[in-house]
């Protein structure tokens, strides 16, 4: 159930490696029990958001605040603290593969918490069984499918009881009836839990099926964000409706739909005539010096 509690507050973000912009004025407010899909297209800056959220990246100027804490304000005892209070399903699931799917779920509460083995075995159990994996506890991650890789990793994201759930396209990878399984169970977390989740993806069955927002990103800026139903209204415009749009909106309704024209390919073709040409991209950056900055990251 969503309440009015912002767990996540971004305001004025930007983020640049050497002399590419990768994020400008990103600003997001987040609140407890929702679920917000951040899509995009790639390189749109939709990863380097999330990892500015869990803090693996700091921003260049800007704030980040989780749970009423601005994140770069915070010592590494605060810091480590305030990680405990949320979760990561990564985009491959990340268990350790020498680990059992149970040992893996119980490692976060081994290393953090001052819990008795034996109440630790009862809450990987518990765990285990929020995502149907408890069975499997004693299996390696080799001797699992790939879906349930995923669901082991959710399982040790939720180990800690988080207040924010982060997921790095939780359905890549994935047939169709297993990314379906993966939505239900954010969708049924969320819910039960009231948990914040935040889920980058350009999957678009599953985003409209777990999103109660959407942020529609482009160039490092925001184009949109809005409820689901507003931009599945976009979605389901007529090409003719769809032309009196705005040029932001029309580049929503491109990526929505998956069309192959649109201001989206419009663009690229022109850039990359311009840097095939030149050297530089749309803003004139020199991309030689954009490709050796991203090296070093």
């Amino acid at each position: 159930m969503q309440s009015d509690e912002i767990r996540i507050s971004v305001r004025d973000l930007v983020k640049t490696f050497g002399s590419q912009t990768v994020l400008t004025g990103v600003n997001l407010d987040i609140r407890a029990g929702e679920t917000v899909v951040i899509m995009g297209g790639s390189g749109c800056g939709k990863t380097t958001l999330l990892r500015l959220l869990i803090g693996s990246h700091t921003p260049t100027s800007g704030s980040i605040s989780l749970l009423g804490k601005d994140i770069s304000t915070l010592d590494a005892q605060q810091s480590d603290a305030l990680k405990r209070q949320f979760g990561i399903l990564f985009q491959s699931g990340a268990l350790f593969q020498s680990m059992t799917i149970g040992e893996n779920v119980a490692l976060p509460l081994q290393e953090h918490t001052d819990l008795a083995p034996e109440i630790i075995d009862i809450q990987v159990k518990m765990k285990l069984e929020l995502v149907g994996l408890r069975p499997h506890a004693n299996k390696l991650p080799s001797q699992i499918s790939g879906g349930m890789m995923k669901r082991a990793g959710l399982a040790r994201a939720m180990a800690m009881d988080p207040k924010i759930l982060f997921y790095d396209e939780p359905s890549a990878g994935l047939d169709p009836v297993t990314s379906a399984e993966i939505d239900q169970l954010i969708l049924e977390l969320t819910r039960s839990f009231g948990v914040t989740s935040v889920v980058v993806t350009h999957e678009m069955d599953s985003a409209f099926t777990i999103a109660d927002r959407m942020v529609m990103l482009d160039g490092g800026r925001v184009l949109k964000v809005d409820t689901r139903e507003a931009f599945d209204r976009i979605r389901k415009l007529s090409e003719a409706d769809a032309a009196l749009l705005s040029e932001d909106e029309q580049i929503v309704y491109q990526f929505l739909r998956g069309a192959a024209n649109g201001p989206i390919t419009r663009r690229r073709s022109a850039d990359d005539y311009r840097e095939d040409l030149l050297g530089i991209d749309s803003q004139g950056n020199d991309l030689a010096s954009q490709r050796a900055s991203a090296a070093r990251f």
